[in-house]
Order: structure tokens, then sequence, then C-alpha cells
């Protein structure tokens, strides 16, 4: 695998570890990534990217999702003005042409599906 696409899969296999916005199952299939890779070749690099791939395909939130995460156990777990701030941005978003959840963990997810053709 080229130095650069390595590079960028590893920045968004870090923020997928590391973000509190990620599922556990999301930081830990990114962390078997970051494991798989040290000091890896390229075979072993490049099988370990299409399963950290495959399982993100159908994961990133969609806005519709968020929307209607905003309707409903956002209000209990944020508070009302929250909520509505969440979903006044996201309706923003959805009438831009949106499709994705602009969280760090859903957008480092989408840009690695866009980068393997898999979005």
């Amino acid at each position: 695998m080229e130095k650069e696409l390595f590079d960028f899969v590893a920045e968004r296999a870090g923020i997928l570890s590391a973000s509190e916005n990620s599922k556990q199952e999301t930081k830990e299939a990114a962390l078997a990534w970051k494991s798989a890779v040290e000091g890896a070749d390229d075979e072993v690099i490049e099988a370990a990217t299409d399963k950290l791939v495959d399982f993100l395909e159908g994961r990133p939130n969609t806005v519709e999702g968020v929307i209607a995460f905003a309707q409903g156990p956002a209000v209990g777990m944020f508070g009302k003005e929250v909520a509505d701030q969440i979903l006044a941005e996201q309706l923003e978003r959805k009438e831009q042409g949106e499709k994705y959840c602009n969280c760090d963990a859903c957008t480092a997810a989408v840009e690695l599906l866009e980068k393997f053709g898999r979005i």
C-alpha cells in the first residue's frame, strides 16, 4: 500500500479508535487494524484495511437517523434545547443534500468508504 493511502487510513482509524462518538465495536475494529498493520507487509496491511472497510459498510449514521435521534432520545439525553439545536443543524444539512452524520467518527468512516469506492 502506498504511504499516502496508508497515512490516510491510519489517520481515520485513529479518529475511529478514539472518538467519543464511535461505538465500542467500531473502536475495537479500528484498534485491530492499527495492531494488525504495525510492522506488517503490504499484503497484511491490505487485508487488514479490507477488513476494516468491510466492517464500516452501513455503519455511518445518516442525516435521517440523526434527525430521528434529535426528535427522540436526544431530548432525554441532552435536554430539549440541545436536541433542538441538533435537529435544526441536521435539517439544514438535509436541505443541502448531505446524506451522513457530520460527527468526527461518521465523517472518518464515510471518508474511508468513499476512498475505497464503497459509498
